[in-house]
């Protein structure tokens, strides 16, 4: 028998995040293209300059709302009719609203981009929000409120955020919105939320995929570029304060079999020097299945599946901006155990911390975390949509346009010493937030007995 030979393995490519080619449209659209070659699924996001902040008293969840409506319908055709015409081109489109703002994604073949982004452009530029689809919108979101209520990790974020954040930051409050702020939101609430704020002049799109042969120059004019706006008035950006004085707060669900365990402050962002060795040293601690919270509490112990411990932005700012705000990280330690086990989990994950504050990280789980950060970059961003959706992320966040590749760097040049104290300022024992969703009658005196904090209790 005869075999084919063996193939014998290629040379090793030098690997960086890519970069992306930045420009403007007369209509003052930003525009940050990057051509990858052989992604023939185009990635667009479009970040609108519509931040949560700037919803109207009483109104929380209008941003969500008009971000569903945006694919609901425009002047030219009904929502049955905008569906139909993305499903010709195969395209997906999707629009959320967060703190920062709210982001439009686009997926479709290359061979059809002109025909999906001028489906894109025309919600931008002519949205309907017709009464009848704004209603149904309101109620499908009234709807989800309670399964979110419901839901153990939903309760115990929507929690932590009223814990950290004082009552009149919106950053306290459920991005989309409560029942009785949703169950206010009307057509005319929309169209007045998209006119204070959606507006070419502070939008920026990003496009990632295959540009071979694609004139997207001529392309953006004849879509996009269409899209008229005024000026608009810069905003003020009210500053983050929060309250991380050690405390635990217990969300009651009688008979529940499990408590949810969410442990959370605020921390740096993204523009502080220490962001590398804190996502380092924050990995060390909870970002993998190897990592010492998992060995300890899933490993040895057996008490969870998994424990994570992780930072996400919540809110940028530009640097030197006037406004004197500063942006900020939710830093966080997540994760669910069996009921009786709360208090020894909660207390080997506390041990867990003040050894790591005593006795520091080693260079071995230093070393893997690089590993794991740095050299899974390439297959992270192999898709358009990836790229794409990193490149929006630090337009909202202010951050340049070489942050990314810049960050693999800076992680890579950490040193053990570095990542360990970056961690161990992230997760002080005495200034974290505990959210327990679980049955008060049997985990509130064994988490007491632990001396973690002052304990709480409020109805589920």
């Amino acid at each position: 028998m005869e075999y084919h030979p063996q193939p014998t393995a290629g040379d090793a490519r030098p690997w960086a995040f890519p970069a992306p080619e930045r420009g403007a449209l007369p209509n003052g659209l930003t525009v940050l293209r990057c051509h990858r070659p052989g992604q023939q699924i185009v990635a667009v996001e479009i970040f609108l300059d519509a931040p949560l902040d700037a919803e109207p008293e009483g109104l929380d969840g209008v941003a969500t709302i008009m971000a569903r409506a945006l694919s609901e319908g425009t002047d030219k055709r009904s929502a049955e009719e905008f569906a139909a015409e993305l499903e010709r081109c195969g395209a997906t489109l999707d629009a959320h609203a967060d703190h920062p703002g709210l982001r439009v994604s686009l997926e479709v073949p290359v061979s059809r981009l002109a025909k999906a982004l001028g489906l894109v452009a025309e919600s931008l530029r002519a949205p309907a929000f017709a009464e009848s689809e704004i209603e149904r919108l309101v109620g499908n979101r009234l709807d989800e409120i309670p399964h979110e209520q419901a839901n153990p990790a939903r309760r115990a974020a929507k929690q932590l955020s009223k814990e950290l954040f004082p009552a009149t930051a919106r950053m306290s409050r459920p991005r989309q919105g409560t029942e009785e702020t949703v169950g206010r939101i009307d057509a005319a609430a929309v169209r007045a939320f998209y006119d204070a704020h959606v507006r070419p002049s502070t939008a920026t799109a990003v496009v990632v995929g295959d540009l071979t042969g694609v004139d997207l120059d001529a392309l953006l004019a004849d879509t996009v570029g269409d899209w008229s706006g005024n000026a608009g008035q810069a905003r003020p950006v009210p500053p983050i304060t929060a309250d991380d004085t050690g405390r635990v707060v217990i969300v009651d669900r009688p008979g529940a079999v499990q408590t949810q365990l969410l442990i959370g402050r605020i921390g740096a962002d993204r523009h502080d020097s220490v962001w590398p060795a804190q996502v380092l040293g924050t990995y060390c601690l909870g970002g993998t299945l190897t990592s010492r919270l998992d060995r300890v509490l899933r490993e040895e112990k057996g008490y969870t599946y998994g424990v994570r411990a992780f930072g996400q932005v919540l809110r940028s700012t530009a640097p030197g901006s006037s406004s004197g705000a500063t942006g900020a990280a939710m830093l966080a330690i997540s994760g669910s155990v069996d009921t009786e086990s709360t208090g020894p989990a909660l207390d080997d994950l506390w041990k867990v911390l003040r050894t790591l504050a005593s006795e520091g990280l080693t260079d071995a789980e230093r070393e893997t975390a690089v590993q794991n950060l740095v050299g899974v970059a390439p297959l992270k961003y192999e898709t358009a949509a990836s790229v794409a959706g990193t490149l929006a992320d630090q337009v909202e966040q202010h951050l340049p346009d070489d942050y990314q590749a810049e960050l693999y760097a800076r992680l890579a040049a950490t040193g053990t010493v570095e990542a360990t104290a970056a961690v161990v300022n992230a997760f002080p024992v005495d200034r974290l937030v505990t959210v327990l969703v679980g049955d008060a009658a049997q985990i509130a005196e064994p988490v007491r007995a632990l001396g973690i904090g002052e304990v709480s209790v409020v109805s589920g």
